[in-house]
């Protein structure tokens, strides 16, 4: 068996960060490498970091169960990675 290594810098747990949404600020809490590839998306999509958070909130809002939002970008992020 393949031993387990951290990944480069090390676990890392949570940050939060104050976000608005449709003029609503809300807090969210994503580990480090999450934000770096919010971040990365949001320059892709030439959107503010808001803009982009509001767009996966609105839809995930339409989902049949929605998740937190934190769970919402962690999982369209790694649709996004691996797609």
């Amino acid at each position: 068996m393949t031993p387990i290594v951290p990944p480069p810098g090390g676990f890392a747990g949570p940050v939060k960060r104050s976000i608005t949404i449709a003029g609503h600020a809300t807090s969210i809490s994503l580990e480090p490498p999450f934000w770096s590839a919010l971040e990365a998306a949001a320059g892709e999509h030439d959107l503010p970091l808001s803009a982009l958070v509001a767009a996966i909130d609105a839809a995930r809002i339409a989902a049949d169960d929605p998740p937190n939002l934190a769970s919402a970008i962690r999982v369209w992020l790694f649709a996004r990675a691996t797609g």
